[in-house]
Parts: structure tokens; sequence; C-alpha cells
């Protein structure tokens, strides 16, 4: 049974198949042998505790170095400093007795002393843990942006005051904070919107200069790891299933490893069989459906403020507002969310693009009444003309209401129609979306046994608004090498009368004809 594609906690080597992680940490080795301070952040499941546990292996084994890993866990969502304090000295206590159990540490009355006055206890057994080392000491601490308010507060002050005296004073020659989000962000206040003033160039964790991230893995890494299956069972990846993988997870290591595992230990089990990439596009399907673990947390940041500020013009295809902070586009970035593509910022990768338009329209979806069947004609293709006809009826009645009732407001036409195609869709077809900051417009693309229907989503705004949305479309038929396309105007207006909006009619458009639909 071993090894297998890991999709949960760290890997184990000759447990999992995996990569080597120093390729990953050249620029972290460098500044741990600075003796810096700083962040290590990456989005969910990209292997920062495993690359944390390997660095404090990695760094023992050179005999240069003590490193300690400890795990913050039970210290998250945990305000009060007392009990965060407390928390976090007791995980200090497990990481030292069951890795090195040998080393000194502080008596059982020594901690309570320190715990007497919470507000520098961290920083008396860093003191203490630092002055009784031969050698200096790295510290790795995993899951630090969980904890919140004043204990973050006290829990960065006791570091920042070590740091400072730790010419005169034993303390930890580097620390190392891993976690989803840079440091910056660990005191930032959704309600206030106010981070503690020192948080800059005066704190031990320089953010400008000292923040790393794990980046994702290379087209060709995507390859090695699926050929360590094919090695260990001779079943094989097809170039076309290799590829579909990279393109679909852009080398993030959960998605890579999820499509894999879902192929080899569920869809696929005959290690006969080689993998296609119809294989991978069912396992990206049912990953989506059900919602896997790092699909729900993705679909829990959806919640969050500084992810709406973000991703909701990027769905309608608009821009921020002026007042958006550039912290929220690095909070959104630090969390894997979005990437620069050739300077724009769009969504990380496919599948996250699918994820999220279906995750925030999936209740809406369950309250749309219609027969999918109603909309196959009898040589089963797409009959979209009624679709879209259905569609304009849906609006006028329930959809434009219930458009304003989404969290993402300002993209709540779109998203409306993309769960009342989804609805339909999912009778036996698949929809792919491009959107992003800028792009002006939502561009679909429907695909239903063996064809491709291309849907450009816009906005009414002034007169030439159609003519720039014709100019789109068309591009976007030649893209996709198609002589047809539909362009779906939403009219917002509040003075235009549904007489007025409600229209469809047909156009010739630089040698396209382009269905023009009016909502």
């Amino acid at each position: 049974m071993l090894p297998y594609f890991n999709t949960s906690g760290p890997c184990i080597p000759g447990e999992h198949y995996m990569l080597p992680p120093e390729r990953r940490l050249e620029h972290v080795l460098e500044l741990i042998e600075g003796r810096r301070f700083f962040t290590l952040h990456a989005g969910r499941q990209t292997g920062k505790t495993t690359s944390a546990m390997w660095l404090a292996d990695h760094l023992e084994a050179s005999g240069r170095w003590h490193a300690l890993w400890v795990d913050l866990e039970t210290a998250r969502e945990t305000p009060d400093v007392t009990e965060a304090m407390t928390a976090i000295l007791a995980a200090f206590e497990r990481a030292l007795a069951f890795r090195h159990p040998q080393r000194p540490r502080p008596e059982a009355d020594e901690r309570a002393a320190m715990l007497s006055t919470p507000k520098s206890a961290l920083l008396a057994y860093l003191t203490h843990l630092a002055g009784r080392s031969p050698l200096p000491l790295v510290l790795l601490l995993d899951e630090a942006d969980g904890l919140v308010g004043e204990a973050m507060v006290s829990f960065l002050t006791q570091l920042r005051h070590g740091y400072i005296e730790r010419s005169k004073v034993p303390f930890p020659a580097s620390v190392v904070l891993v976690g989803q989000r840079q440091v910056r962000d660990y005191a930032l206040h959704e309600e206030d919107r106010k981070a503690l003033t020192w948080l800059g160039t005066t704190s031990p964790f320089n953010i400008t200069a000292e923040a790393t991230t794990l980046g994702p893995f290379s087209e060709a890494e995507v390859g090695e790891l699926l050929q360590q299956h094919t090695t260990t069972t001779a079943q094989r990846f097809l170039p076309e299933a290799i590829d579909r993988i990279w393109e679909l997870g852009r080398g993030h290591p959960w998605l890579t490893n999820a499509l894999a595992d879902q192929i080899v230990r569920r869809d696929v089990k005959d290690r006969a069989v080689e993998i296609t990439a119809e294989h991978v596009e069912a396992a990206k399907e049912t990953i989506i459906l059900e919602r896997r673990t790092h699909i729900d947390s993705l679909v829990a940041r959806l919640r969050e403020d500084r992810v709406r500020r973000i991703l909701a013009p990027m769905l309608a295809g608009g821009s921020v507002e002026g007042g958006t902070l550039d912290d929220d586009f690095a909070y959104v970035l630090g969390l894997g969310l979005v990437r620069l593509e050739r300077g724009h910022w769009v969504i990380a990768n496919p599948i996250y693009r699918e994820v999220v338009p279906r995750a925030l329209t999936f209740a809406r979806q369950g309250q749309i009444y219609l027969e999918p069947s109603a909309f196959v004609r009898p040589d089963g293709s797409l009959d979209l003309p009624r679709l879209m006809a259905d569609w304009q009826v849906f609006w006028r009645e329930d959809g434009h209401l219930a458009a304003e009732g989404f969290g993402y407001r300002e993209a709540g036409p779109h998203l409306m129609l993309m769960a009342f195609l989804q609805r339909v869709i999912n009778g036996g077809g698949k929809i792919q979306r491009e959107y992003g900051l800028g792009r002006r417009a939502l561009d679909l693309a429907v695909e239903w046994r063996g064809q491709r229907h291309a849907i450009e989503v816009k906005i009414r705004r002034g007169t030439v608004t159609e003519e720039r949305a014709l100019d789109q479309v068309t591009d976007y038929l030649d893209r996709l090498g198609l002589e047809e396309g539909w362009l779906v105007m939403f009219d917002l207006r509040s003075t235009a009368s549904w007489a007025e909006r409600l229209t469809m009619r047909e156009v010739e458009h630089r040698g396209k004809r382009v269905h023009v639909v009016g909502c």
C-alpha cells in the first residue's frame, strides 16, 4: 500500500510520494544562516509543515545548529494572554520531550514562575533555552498566525524584545514564523483595520525584506512526482494526463496530490490501465463536488471581507475600489487564491477559478426550479436559444432580486447567470470561466457533449459598451475557433423598463454571428 499520494498532514519519506523539500527552501536556509527572524508563509496545504519539519532535521544533522519545530495550534484563537502563553509553553515542552528529551529546559516550578507574569513568560522561557544551548538555536514556530488579539500582540512583543537584546542576553539565533499570513497581517483587526504601529522596519520581522513563501511545483516537478507512482506500480500517466494535472492545479501541492490520489486510489485501481486526461477531468469534478477539506477551507475564506474586496470585482471583470489596501492584495496572494499573470491579477489556478463561483452560487442553484432535460434537443444538443429565453424570464421574475442577496453584490448578475447555467449544464456538460481584474467582462465556455458555446457577460455602461462588447466576444470566438457566440448584456439602469431591457437579437460583427441577450 505504500507509498501513496498524500492529501493530509506533512509528507513522510517512504510513506508518501514526495519531492525533495530542500529545493523550495534555498532562500529560507540563507536567511537562517544570516540569523534572521522572518515569516515563511504560503496558502493552505502547500507543504509548510513538511518544510518546517525537514528544516529542523536538516539543521540538527548539520552539527552547527540546534533546531526546534513547535506546533502552536493549541494556542489558536485564544486571545487571553495567560491562557495562550500557558498553551505555548506547553507546546514547547511537548516538542522538547518527544524530540530532544536530553536537552535542558526549565523545571515545572520555573515554568510556573514564568507564567506568573504571562507578558514576559515566553521571553523568559526562550532566554532559558538559548542560554543552555551549546549551539545557536533556531525556532520554527508552526501555525503562528493562529494567535489572535492581545495574545498575538504579547507574543510578537516578547519576540521583538528578545531580538533587540540578543547581543547581550541569550536568545534564539533565528526564529521562523510559519503560517498562511505575513506578520503584518497577524495583528490586523477586521473590525477597525488597525495594525500595531511597530509592525514594520522596527519589527524583528521586517516584512519587506524578510518575508518568504513557498512556490508551487514546476511543470517538470509535477511529472516527476507522478513518475514515482509509475516507478512503484508500473501504472502510467499518459503525457496528456500529466499536462492536464499541471494545467488544473498549476503546481499547487495539495491539488496535484489530490487529483492523482483520486485517480489511482479510487477511480482507476487496476494498475494495468493507463491514466488519461478524461480520468483527470473526472477526478477534478469529484474533488469539487465532494468539497474536500482543502476546498472547504478555500470556500470559508470567500466570506472574508478582505477576500471579497478583491474577488468580487474580479468576477465581474471590473477594478477594485480606490480605497482597497495593497495589504488586501498581499493577503489574498498569500492565501494562494490569486497570482500575477503577465502583469494581471487572476485566480491562481483553473480549479480555484471554478470553485469560487460554484461555491458562491451553490445554495442558489438548489432554489432554481427547472428541468435540465427541457433544454436538450432530440439529437442530444443543447438548446441554447430556449435556455437564454427562459433565463430572461427567470431574471425578471426572481433573479434580479436574488442577485442582490449575494455577499458579492457587485458580481451578483454574473453569479446569478452562472448559477442558472450550472443548474442546467450539470446534466451533461461543464462550464469553463475566464475572469480577472480589468477584463471588463466574464467569458464562459459551455461544453456540452462535444459542442462548445461561447458566452460573454457584460454590464451596460453607456452607449459605447455594446460596440466594445461585440469586439470582445468576437475576439473570444477567434480564440475558441468558433463562428457563433452569445453576448449577455445586463442593463442595471433604474430608469430602464423591462421592455427595454429584455431583448434578444442577432447581429453580424467582424464576420461572426453574435446573439445579443438583453437583461
